[in-house]
């Protein structure tokens, strides 16, 4: 056999280990960039995002920007609560760092209208029909005006509901 036909079989061969090789990189970077993934959540919104299952403890930076909850196999609740970027380290039992990563907390995705008047600002969920929404940033008097009538409703109903329950269970069965 001639040195130039050894050299061509050589070469015909060379790509495989290099594929091989290639594909176990482009793997082992996917998994990384995974751990590594920035979790972004919208403020008012919850996320579900699975951690490994031997994470015991679980550190958020700021919990101002969002809550954490842990649940069983290593799943994740993770809640917007106000604007910005904080960081969440997940421990397991000897306290060694198993996951660390960026929550990033951005403004609400739904059909907004925002509405200024002077400085004074008031935020509106319009789908399909305009209604107050309590946004971060409303003025004060329109953020405690809608939180109020919100919490009156609910008390509302928490009553009713109570009244409800005690006059079934008062009720004589036939």
């Amino acid at each position: 056999m001639s040195t130039g036909s050894m050299r061509d079989r050589s070469r015909a061969f060379l790509p495989i280990p290099v594929l091989v090789t290639g594909f176990l990189l482009l793997a082992s970077m996917s998994m990384a960039d995974d751990a590594d993934k920035q979790i972004d959540v919208a403020v008012d919104q919850a996320k579900l995002v699975k951690f490994p299952d031997r994470v015991s403890t679980i550190v958020v930076g700021n919990p101002m920007i969002a809550d954490v909850t842990l649940q069983a196999g290593g799943m994740l609740v993770v809640t917007g609560k106000g604007y910005g970027a904080t960081n969440i380290i997940a421990l397991d039992r000897d306290g060694k760092v198993l996951v660390d990563r960026v929550i990033q907390v951005e403004g609400p995705t739904d059909k907004l209208v925002t509405v200024y008047r002077g400085v004074e600002r008031e935020t509106y969920s319009c789908t399909p029909v305009c209604q107050r929404r309590v946004t971060l940033g409303d003025g004060t008097t329109y953020f405690s005006s809608t939180l109020s009538q919100a919490g009156s409703f609910g008390s509302e109903a928490t009553d009713n509901a109570k009244a409800a329950a005690t006059t079934n269970t008062a009720a004589p069965k036939n």
